[in-house]
């Protein structure tokens, strides 16, 4: 049974300090609320408590296997624009099946690397003018798209409707979509 005993500090541990937003690979950006300690099975460990406020959700994670886990601090300002420009980028339409595609869009959203959500995004955007996404492409969208929006949201300081506007724009600035570009783009890579 595990006894809580709250021994709240503000000192920085590995590189993370109280009140710092973070980026937890499966689930996007959080807060380091404090830094706890805790006996379990007889062992004294040091927790990070992360909020994630979207997901009204409170992790502890072990200080010790913060970075073994993917935690990271938010990227840099140079890094999201790097990601914006991967979604002005030609979408990589692979012709393998449906499942193993979403599953490999999946293990990229949950990586927590912003380049590999971005190409999540750029992959699975559709234009008004384009045929409707079936649910389950949606859906991936849309968790990217939110991971996506989260981090550049507080990366910017700005709000995630912002992020959000921001990513679109960017994306309507890529090559154009649609039915007529596929075509074109399946006869160049026959020809090829």
């Amino acid at each position: 049974m595990a006894i809580p005993q709250k021994k709240t500090t503000t000192a920085a541990r590995h590189g993370f300090k109280t009140g710092e937003f973070i980026v937890y690979p499966a689930h996007g950006v959080g807060q380091i609320v404090s830094i706890d300690e805790q006996e379990v099975a007889g062992h004294k460990l040091e927790l990070f408590v992360i909020d994630f406020q979207k997901d009204k959700m409170r992790l502890k994670v072990p200080v010790a296997k913060a970075t073994s886990i993917g935690m990271r601090k938010l990227s840099e300002t140079d890094y999201v624009d790097r990601a914006l420009k991967v979604v002005q980028g030609r979408a990589r339409v692979k012709r393998t099946m449906w499942s193993r595609r979403a599953q490999e869009y999946d293990a990229k959203i949950n990586s927590g690397d912003l380049i590999s959500i971005s190409e999540v995004v750029r992959d699975l955007y559709r234009a008004e003018n384009q045929p409707e996404q079936s649910y389950s492409e949606r859906q991936l969208y849309e968790a990217a798209l939110d991971r996506m929006a989260r981090e550049i949201a507080a990366v910017n300081k700005m709000s995630e409707t912002e992020a959000v506007r921001l990513i679109e724009a960017n994306l309507n600035k890529g090559p154009k979509r649609g039915a007529k570009a596929d075509n074109e783009e399946a006869e160049q890579e026959e020809a090829a």
